[in-house]
């Protein structure tokens, strides 16, 4: 039972972390009822999993200029705009489709919206993705070989053949670290970005997905040119002038409307 204690208070504090940016040991301890002690043990084991950073006094998200951050703890961000996202790009996906998800969370959380279709055939990098519709889908899911990328969760490498001789898949979905009507669509990590490439080669459509936070995000990498971009498909939060500026280059924009929380914490995050 103290193991069980310890995991809920570990979830938690990951939760906390992912909406004030940082967490400091005093705060945990007088929100748990728990020693100071009991706390640091708890950050230094999140530590190990590459779950955040120990910092004096507390911790902070795991992020650096290189990576875009631990999965677990991207899962956590945005959570109620990425799954309206998520619900609404859904409604295009039908039974017997061929479609791409890349390794983003929203791809993740589209993946369980689209669970119950039957015949799908997904090609993805996503591990998380690729466990969710082996275990709850009929789908065949392909993954392409290469290093395993620990902080995303992802494959990445050479493709070799995984899409040669098989045709074009219909839809392709992506998440991004940043976005702009010159660059396109782009990445932080240039092995993510070079998968992302040969994933959108290989589609008919091109969806960007991404919470309305993302819009004015930095990326290093371009993995698809704007006008290679059907739809961009994001929540209200977004500035009314970058949705005119995509619509322009004749690129369909959905802004999914919000509850009143997810609301105010993308208005938060843009202030």
């Amino acid at each position: 039972m103290p193991e069980r204690y310890d995991f809920v208070r570990r979830e938690t504090i990951l939760d906390v972390l992912a909406d004030s940016g940082s967490v400091t040991v005093s705060e945990l301890s007088d929100r748990f009822g728990v020693s100071p002690v009991t706390v640091r043990k708890d950050l230094d084991r999140l530590e190990e999993r590459h779950l955040l950073r120990r910092v004096r006094g507390g911790a902070v998200p795991v992020a650096d200029n290189q990576d875009e951050g631990a999965f677990d703890i991207r899962l956590r961000t945005d959570t109620l705009a990425k799954k309206a996202i998520a619900r609404q790009v859904a409604l295009q996906v039908r039974d017997g489709d061929s479609i791409v998800l890349d390794s983003s969370t929203t791809s993740y959380f589209l993946s369980e919206e689209i669970a119950s279709r039957r015949g799908l055939t997904v090609v993805t990098n996503g591990l998380r993705s690729a466990s969710l519709l082996m275990d709850q889908s009929d789908a065949t899911v392909i993954m392409p070989g290469g290093i395993l990328r620990r902080s995303s969760g992802s494959m990445v490498g050479p493709l070799s053949d995984v899409f040669e001789g098989r045709g074009r898949v219909r839809l392709g979905f992506f998440g991004v670290a940043g976005l702009s009507t010159t660059l396109g669509l782009l990445e932080v990590s240039v092995e993510e970005c070079e998968v992302k490439k040969a994933f959108v080669r290989a589609c008919s459509q091109v969806i960007a997905m991404f919470p309305s936070t993302k819009a004015r995000g930095f990326g290093l990498h371009s993995f698809a040119e704007a006008g290679q971009v059907a739809e961009v498909s994001t929540d209200e939060g977004i500035d009314d002038e970058l949705v005119h500026q995509w619509e322009a280059l004749g690129t369909t924009v959905t802004c999914v409307p919000l509850d009143a929380r997810a609301a105010e914490m993308a208005g938060a995050a843009s202030a």
